[in-house]
């Protein structure tokens, strides 16, 4: 019999038996239910008809007025629309009959008397008629809820034994070859590949049993045909490991060193020493570079190393390592999630990367201060053509010479900025920190751009809190960074709009911030815009720069403890700020 088939049975079986019981259930609940609705209704309603009436005859004064008539024939009426028990008919026509004479008789005091009497007498005999009905009602009702009760308690027992042995022996008629399976896969996961499973040949768990049987045998001849390739291999990436020139560390998830290869014993300067198999903490109380590398205080950074007399640069990679978790108990499944196996450190030598680089500072340096004198020479020639003690020129002459100052400006605002940032990367830069008021920053900067400002006629609004705190940075390369900030804010301002410098103290920052109402960034562009010589593409309106600003400014403001940033979104202008701490008062 297939699994599905059994579990179809199983489950039809356990439906069957809860349909059952509820339709029983629902049977005797609703005769109970029908039971109580007749006592509550018919027998309570008529009970209140008779006592309204007594109460209207016991309360009121004889003769009886209209209204008190009308009141005792409405509740006479409903009385006659509710008859159920066998003699209240008649003693409601002696009523009727009764109460009809007692307001014929109005005008005979010991009539009425008589008659009043006989109306009570009728109302004392129906109250008696239901409340006997009440009681012998009631008393069946409790006869049918105790017939219920035994019924459904005998049909539930017998339900929860029925119930009881099927939750007892249904799982383990469907889980023990489930329980076999396990055994025999946790035997197979302890590398035990002689275990065998033997089901009966009834129902799809022979197929998975010999599908076991299959797996469990070409493991076993796996094994003994492929170690020597497993070992060879190993051997291998072993040898290619240890001819790598980048050091390379192997440590386990327990701190212990797997293995190191030769350019890592070099740069560690460890010789013959046999450090595989010895605890990281041993080696790094011995060996303060080494200490550093695993605590990775140098991770993304470029240090010096001096190897074998000459100085090299390396920079740390580390590197994870997840296996699959086959380390299971004899009882559990194999499970194939990963799980942590070590670090491997990586110092990748950047010796000729560096040198490089510095070649290309050492060159751009070169260049810009080569360049600043004929630049500079360039200016002061146009100054002299400008002055009209030289000679005149005509209106065209003139036009031309304003596009040569003006490329001229602008090439030797390149080579300003590549000089700066040359001495950024040399390290050459030399900073005067001072305190200072950050609203004399801004006021500086805002002095400088001044002019630009009018003749674009761009309001420039500083918005200040009031007793802020000072800041300890270099005044002329903080104030440099917000020139840089206005000069884009303006170049990308509509003409007549604002922009918007701001200062405000945060928990042991002051931010300075510019905002501008241009038509904003887009998103895309926004993690490159520090870069060095990235350039946001323009529309051909606005005249980009080198797109070396915004990487020196970053510079300025790291290097002084600080934070740069920048929020903008297109159509809404851009705000670029910066924070520097602030000096305790």
């Amino acid at each position: 019999m297939k699994i599905k088939t059994k579990l179809r049975l199983g489950f039809g079986f356990l439906f069957a038996v809860v349909i059952f019981f509820g339709a029983l259930s629902l049977f005797y609940i609703n005769q109970i239910a029908e039971s109580s609705r007749v006592i509550l209704k018919d027998n309570y309603e008529t009970l209140s008809y008779v006592r309204e009436m007594r109460k209207l005859l016991d309360q009121k004064q004889m003769p009886l007025s209209e209204a008190d008539i009308s009141k005792f024939q409405l509740y006479l009426n409903d009385e006659k629309h509710n008859i159920t028990e066998p003699g209240e008919g008649q003693a409601v026509q002696e009523l009727d009959k009764a109460f009809k004479k007692l307001i014929s008789s109005a005008s005979a005091p010991a009539s009425q008397i008589f008659f009043l009497q006989e109306i009570k007498a009728s109302l004392l005999q129906i109250e008696v008629l239901n409340m006997n009905a009440i009681v012998r009602k009631h008393e069946a009702a409790q006869a049918s809820v105790k017939k219920a009760t035994m019924l459904l308690t005998l049909v539930g027992a017998f339900t929860f034994l029925v119930l009881f042995s099927f939750s007892v022996n249904f799982p383990s008629f469907i889980s023990s070859p489930l329980r076999k399976l396990q055994e025999g896969i946790s035997e197979i996961s302890q590398k035990n590949y002689s275990a065998r499973l033997e089901l009966p040949d009834n129902d799809e768990f022979a197929d998975v049993a010999k599908s076991f049987n299959t797996m469990a045998t070409r493991l076993r001849d796996w094994e003994n045909s492929n170690l020597a390739t497993v070992l060879s291999d190993k051997r291998r990436i072993e040898a290619i490991i240890g001819q790598m020139d980048d050091a390379i560390v192997g440590v386990d998830n327990k701190g212990i060193i797997l293995f190191i290869n030769a350019a890592g014993r070099a740069i560690l300067n460890l010789g013959n020493d046999t450090v595989e198999g010895k605890d990281v903490k041993e080696l790094s109380n011995k060996n303060d570079l080494f200490k550093r590398i695993i605590s990775e205080n140098v991770k993304d950074k470029a240090f010096k190393v001096v190897v074998n007399g000459k100085e090299s640069y390396f920079q740390l990679v580390t590197r994870e390592i997840t296996i699959p978790n086959m380390n299971v108990g004899k009882a559990e499944g194999i499970s194939i999630a990963s799980q942590p196996a070590g670090t491997v450190y990586i110092l990748e030598n950047i010796t000729e990367f560096k040198e490089k680089d510095e070649a290309k500072t050492n060159f751009i340096a070169t260049i810009s201060h080569e360049l600043k004198t004929p630049i500079s020479s360039i200016k002061m020639s146009l100054k002299l053509l400008n002055d009209e003690r030289v000679g005149t020129i005509n209106d065209e002459q003139r036009q031309l010479i304003n596009h040569i100052e003006e490329d001229n400006a602008r090439l030797l605002k390149i080579t300003s900025e590549l000089l700066e940032l040359s001495q950024v990367e040399t390290g050459n830069i030399q900073l005067n920190f001072v305190p200072a008021d950050p609203i004399q920053i801004v006021n500086y900067a805002v002095n400088a751009v001044k002019f630009q400002a009018e003749q674009k006629q761009v309001s420039l609004d500083i918005i200040s809190n009031q007793h802020l705190p000072q800041v300890q940075v270099d005044v002329e390369k903080t104030a440099w960074v917000l020139v840089n900030f206005l000069s884009n804010a303006l170049r990308y301002s509509p003409r007549k709009s604002k922009v918007l410098i701001e200062i405000k103290q945060l928990p042991q920052m002051v931010e300075f911030s510019v905002r501008d109402f241009g038509k904003g960034i887009d998103e895309q562009f926004q993690k490159r815009l520090f870069d060095r010589y990235f350039q946001v593409p323009t529309d051909g309106q606005n005249k980009s720069g080198s797109g070396l600003g915004l990487a020196i400014s970053k510079d300025f403001i790291e290097v002084q403890q600080g934070k740069i940033g920048l929020e903008s979104a297109l159509g809404e202008g851009s705000r670029f700020y910066f924070r520097l701490p602030a000096i305790e008062s």
